[in-house]
């Protein structure tokens, strides 16, 4: 059993494998690391589908995949109700390929035993671990060799006892004596560890040896093929409806909205609904990029007002979050009608918000922060969701992006939260803050682009902190606002670390803020990684 949270999957795409030319079928069982394992998969050079296990087979006739892989999951293969795989796919004559759960449910399907570690009074095998090489195999070949000793990392409470027969024991570790096993007369292979994360070092390596060694898929693949089987995907998911897409003036619903654009054109029209707390000039560059370059329909609402108003007296985040969720589905819906409706809504959905705020199938997942892309609106106004951005993470929307040729200012942007600048105002939001913040935000970032930093940072903003400290300006005293500046480096969002930057650079930036800008007096940096703190404050 992997002990980690679920996740709602979905297939990266809804046409047949043959304008995208090799391609792995990936069946999720609930992991919430699934979509990591399409990213090593595509990150080989190779097209991959996401299927959850309960419409695997109808994937696999549907695509011809070289390989499968099978995930792991939150359940324990001994439970009566866990999942399975459809038994056809180990008498489908491909690759396959077992991860942690993936690995159990293969053993027990094909007649070997899996049993509770609490029943084998050893436990289970969580983080870190080290596995010994004990026999040659294809998924080793110019990376392992016998005898070595290799880092890898486990989160399993089940484990196989006995493995199915015509598997041997390629690798172990002190806590799972399975922890590589193979087939290689049928090529089927079985790791108890997750190669899909990044704390195992050559998990990316040992994917890619399986879909392009062992598979004899080319490698390939590029982001122009996912563009074209996207544009082709909505084409057919859409046909000749119209389509509206809420515009938050981050590159998640830019990229959205133009590769739509390219798929129906004026099929679709955009609403950028401003609620008063976007970053300085954001608004301005939105109605400039999509009016302007693309000459996308577009609907401005200036509904700052309405919201700064909703939000006096509401301090605690989630109620933030909320209303202005529900009063953007309200604004969204009335210019909705306006322009006379629609069948279907975009929406710029990533796997990481997926993953923090749906679970897979009403499983064991918690759920961190709801997001503003997932639930209300289609619910609300009887449409159907098109998220063509559903399976990938921020930095492959950014190559999408390019693609698309959206110019590298807007795609290279840092991360915008839906619900803007008020989650960055802990406690009570109003105009007076939001503007005092935005001014502050701006010098950091400028002072970060002066610095040629931009880039080498995955998303750096300003808070203003609900703290008021005294200071002293010329011979007066003053108190003010206290303003915490944030930068993290990611690759997914899913994890972060602290951006080093060196005292010189912070002192430049808080004696720009502290001067410039009225209502601050004091300026502090956050040290915290994700986890254990969220990238946001709030």
């Amino acid at each position: 059993m992997a002990q980690e949270p679920s996740a709602t999957s979905g297939a990266a795409a809804r046409i047949g494998s043959d304008s995208v030319g090799d391609t792995i079928l990936i069946v999720d069982f609930g992991s919430q690391v699934t979509q990591l394992i399409a990213r090593r998969v595509r990150e080989a050079g190779v097209y991959s589908e996401i299927a959850p296990f309960t419409m695997a087979e109808e994937a696999f006739k549907r695509m011809r995949p070289k390989g499968v892989i099978l995930s792991g999951s939150p359940a324990s293969v001994p439970d009566e109700n866990s999942p399975r795989a459809p038994q056809m796919l180990f008498e489908a004559g491909v690759p396959i390929l077992g991860i942690c759960y993936g690995q159990q449910v293969m053993t027990h399907q094909l007649g070997g035993e899996v049993r509770p570690g609490h029943e084998t009074g050893e436990g289970g095998e969580f983080g870190r671990a080290f596995l010994t090489v004990t026999e040659k195999c294809a998924l080793f070949d110019g990376l392992w060799q016998n005898e070595e000793r290799h880092q890898v990392w486990m989160s399993h409470g089940d484990k196989v006892t006995k493995f199915a027969p015509g598997f041997e024991i390629v690798a172990t570790s002190d806590g799972a004596p399975f922890a590589v096993i193979a087939d290689e007369k049928r090529r089927f292979y079985g790791t108890q560890f997750h190669p899909e994360v990044v704390h195992t070092p050559d998990g990316g390596k040992l994917i890619a040896n399986f879909v392009r060694h062992v598979c004899g898929c080319a490698g390939d693949w590029t982001m122009a093929q996912f563009r074209d089987v996207k544009i082709a995907e909505i084409r057919e998911q859409v046909g000749d409806a119209r389509v509206i897409c809420g515009l938050s003036g981050g590159v998640d619903s830019a990229v959205a909205a133009v590769l739509i654009h390219e798929a129906i054109g004026d099929q679709l029209t955009c609403v950028f609904v401003d609620h008063g707390l976007m970053r300085m000039g954001e608004a301005e560059q939105v109605v400039g990029l999509f009016k302007g370059h693309y000459n996308i329909p577009l609907v401005h609402v200036d509904a700052s007002t309405l919201f700064l108003k909703g939000l006096e007296g509401v301090s605690d985040p989630e109620a933030k979050r909320k209303f202005i969720g529900k009063t953007f589905i309200d604004v969204f819906e009335d210019e909705a009608k306006k322009i006379g409706g629609a069948d279907f809504l975009a929406q710029g959905t990533l796997y990481p918000d997926v993953i923090e705020s749906v679970s897979f199938t009403g499983g064991p997942s918690v759920t961190i922060k709801s997001h503003h892309n997932v639930g209300g609106l289609p619910e609300r106004m009887d449409m159907d969701l098109v998220e063509p951005l559903r399976e990938l993470f921020k930095d492959e929307v950014r190559e999408l992006g390019r693609e698309l040729g959206l110019p590298d200012i807007f795609v290279g942007r840092h991360p915008f939260p839906g619900p803007g600048l008020a989650i960055r105002i802990p406690g009570e939001v109003n105009r007076e803050k939001a503007d005092i913040l935005r001014k502050a935000d701006a010098i950091y970032l400028e002072e970060i682009r002066n610095a040629g930093l931009y880039d080498a940072i995955w998303q750096a903003f300003a808070v203003l902190l609900p703290v008021k400290t005294v200071g002293v300006m010329g011979d007066g005293r003053t108190y003010d606002f206290v303003c915490a500046l944030r930068a993290v480096t990611s690759t997914d969002g899913m994890t972060a670390d602290v951006y080093p930057f060196d005292s010189h650079f912070l002192s430049q930036c808080a004696t720009r803020i502290v001067n410039e800008v009225k209502g601050i007096n004091r300026v502090v940096y956050d040290y915290t990684s994700k986890p254990p703190g969220t990238i946001e404050w709030e």
